[in-house]
């Protein structure tokens, strides 16, 4: 049992290691939470923890067939992530919102679509596999000697401390909201969509660069 709960802890320290660094999907959860409440910047960012669950899941069962066909279809997914980065980027521009109006009800297949929506995006990066395979290396976790059971727990903990960062973006956003003067959030939907706009063309330039080294 205490081996099991080693691993549940070592999971968590790698989902919020891999959630932690700011990139779209914290953009997006951020946003979503000022726009629409702290409900859907929690399904925001429990669809992220899903999608790095998966990727630890992958990587801590030793799926490695799954993984060299994600790797090699990289450019693939990377134009996928891209194409939707642009979408949102450009419907965020287009976004307005006052800020100290009431909040809108939001749907639960609005919810919905926020969760996946998120999930999407961070699924289709698949170097997170060699993130997660890094950082489990580091802590000591190898293919070998670790049985089925203490696979499961590891991804367990993947999904909680994934979860507890992007909850814990979605709190600190929410109380940031309250703070916001009459026509913030239309800044911040700006904002927030040039930065999209950004990773988009990062991710779509790095896709083009990858298939003009496959050319040579």
């Amino acid at each position: 049992m205490l081996e099991n709960l080693l691993m549940l802890g070592k999971g968590g320290l790698a989902g919020f290691v891999i959630a932690a660094p700011v990139g779209p999907v914290g953009v997006l959860c951020v946003q979503r939470t000022l726009a629409l409440g702290a409900g859907s910047g929690l399904m925001a960012g429990l669809g992220a923890a899903c999608a790095d669950a998966l990727y630890g899941c992958i990587a801590a069962f030793g799926l490695s067939l799954i993984a060299e066909w994600l790797q090699s279809h990289e450019a693939v997914f990377r134009l996928l992530g891209g194409a939707f980065l642009l979408f949102m980027g450009v419907k965020m521009l287009r976004a307005r919102h006052d800020p100290a109006a009431p909040l809108p009800t939001v749907p639960r297949d609005d919810l919905v679509h926020g969760l996946l929506s998120t999930f999407l995006l961070t699924a289709t990066n698949p170097i997170t596999i060699v993130a997660f395979l890094g950082i489990f290396a580091f802590l000591g976790i190898g293919a070998v000697g670790v049985d089925q059971a203490q696979a499961g727990w590891l991804v367990l903990g993947v999904f909680i401390g994934s979860s507890v960062w992007w909850f814990s973006l979605a709190a600190l956003a929410g109380r940031f909201r309250r703070q916001l003067s009459e026509g913030g959030l239309v800044t911040i939907n700006r904002l927030s969509g040039l930065l999209l706009l950004g990773f988009a063309l990062y991710g779509l330039g790095s896709v083009l660069w990858m298939w003009s080294q496959g050319t040579r």
